[in-house]
């Protein structure tokens, strides 16, 4: 594996694991209320693209990192907007 993977595994490990807490918060509390949807939605539409992008030039840490990523955005944004549905 050349070192430009390896640095592209390593970044998208941190990044996609600094996400984690987040979700778990959320799903153990289940509120969203300090979250800004507009925020969320933007990001996951980023991450959305990235991954595009990963696919487009086959650089799997960028696939693979954004894949896992925008699954944990998707489960906060549907709380998000579960939970705005309710207010």
């Amino acid at each position: 594996m050349s070192s430009p993977d390896l640095l592209g595994y390593a970044a998208a490990a941190l990044t996609t694991t600094a996400f984690i807490p987040q979700v778990v918060k959320t799903l153990r509390t289940r509120d969203t209320r300090a979250i800004s949807l507009g925020m969320y939605l933007l990001f996951s539409a980023g991450v959305a693209l990235w991954g595009i992008y990963g696919v487009l030039l086959a650089a799997w840490p960028i696939i693979l990192a954004n894949g896992v990523t925008l699954l944990l955005a998707l489960v906060v944004l549907a709380y998000k907007l579960t939970e705005s549905r309710r207010a």
